[in-house]
């Protein structure tokens, strides 16, 4: 990478477990095109006001953004259930497993590999 890598922590305590983790994930990145020049993770927690005591967590927001020659890849996870990605390691997985299906897409594209769709309206006459 051309920037390095950027892990930002907001709303929640900075955890070297989770950066190893995001690092772990980015060299896997790497390794299926090294044409990434930047990357950016943002870990956020929305906290709220509520009178729910029995609440076990907040969910975890996830942002990954990926720059490459051409495109900028991004996924952005916010849950939409309260009970959704309250696993901080869940959450990376799901964000990351999204960016590498972009990652990889942007990848056969950059090699021609993707297939184009028989134009359906044409039939051949003979």
């Amino acid at each position: 990478m051309q920037i390095p890598l950027q892990i930002t922590f907001h709303g929640i305590d900075h955890s070297d477990a989770v950066e190893t983790r995001i690092r772990e994930k980015i060299t896997k990145l790497q390794v299926i095109s090294d044409r990434i020049t930047s990357c950016r993770v943002v870990i956020e927690v929305h906290h709220r006001n509520t009178s729910n005591l029995h609440r076990k967590g907040e969910p975890f927001h996830i942002r990954v953004s990926l720059a490459v020659p051409g495109a900028d890849l991004v996924v952005k996870r916010d849950p939409k259930d309260i009970h959704e990605n309250e696993d901080i390691f869940v959450a990376l997985r799901e964000a990351f497993d999204s960016i590498e299906r972009q990652l990889k897409d942007y990848a056969a594209r950059q090699r021609g590999d993707v297939k184009t769709r028989a134009n359906s309206g044409a039939a051949a006459e003979v």
